[in-house]
C-alpha cells in the first residue's frame, strides 16, 4: 500500500534577494546622500553588518546589480503599507439596473424614478433598459420615449452617458452621477 504524498506549501519567495542570497561578486552600491559605487559583495555585506541593516538587491538585470543598504523588514512594512492606501483609494463603481417593459405604466416608472434618484445620490451608476418580449419589438419607439423621458427626469441627478441602444430584444441607456 502506498503512502499518501504530502504536499507542501511552496516557501514565499522574497521579491528582492537580500544579504547572502546575493550571488554575485560585484555590485553596485547606492544609498541616500552618497555616490553610486561598485564594491566587493562580501564587503558590502560586512558595510551592512556593521550598521545593523541588510543588503538589498534592487535592480538585479542591471549590470553589475545595484544594491541598497536598508532594514529590509521595514521596507517591505512600508510597501505594503503604501499598498493598502492605494487600494483604499480606489472608488468601486456600482452599476445598478433599472428594467421597464415598453408599456410601462406611470405609477411603475415614477417608483422607479424615485430609486434612481436614490442610487445617483448615493453616488451609483444606473442602468436603465426596456425588456421587449416577442412581439413586443414593434414598439421600440414607446421604448426609446420611455428612456428618453426617464433620462431627462433623472437630468438634476446625473448625466446620461449612453443614448438608447437597441441590444437584441433590451434597449439600454447609462445614467453617470453627478460630481459634487
Amino acid at each position: 500500500m502506498r503512502k499518501p504524498r504530502r504536499t507542501f506549501k511552496p516557501r514565499q519567495e522574497d521579491p528582492n534577494r537580500i544579504n547572502d542570497r546575493i550571488r554575485v561578486p560585484q555590485i553596485r552600491l547606492v544609498g541616500d546622500g552618497q555616490e553610486p559605487q561598485i564594491m566587493d559583495t562580501k564587503d558590502a555585506i560586512k558595510l551592512a553588518d556593521e550598521q545593523d541593516l541588510d543588503l538589498v538587491e534592487i535592480s538585479p538585470k542591471a549590470n553589475p546589480p545595484v544594491c541598497k543598504i536598508m532594514d529590509y523588514k521595514k521596507f517591505l512594512y512600508n510597501q505594503k503599507k503604501k499598498e493598502k492606501e492605494l487600494k483604499a483609494k480606489q472608488s468601486k463603481v456600482t452599476i445598478k439596473e433599472i428594467r421597464f417593459g415598453p408599456n410601462t405604466e406611470e405609477h411603475d416608472f415614477n417608483f422607479k424614478l424615485d430609486h434612481a434618484k436614490k442610487f445617483l445620490q448615493e453616488g451609483a451608476k444606473v442602468k436603465a433598459f426596456v425588456f421587449f418580449r416577442g412581439r413586443a419589438i414593434v414598439f421600440k419607439d414607446r421604448g426609446e420615449i420611455l428612456l428618453l423621458r426617464f433620462a431627462q427626469e433623472l437630468a438634476e441627478y446625473g448625466t446620461l452617458e449612453l443614448m438608447p441602444k437597441l441590444e437584441g430584444k433590451r434597449m439600454t441607456i447609462m445614467i453617470n452621477p453627478k460630481k459634487d
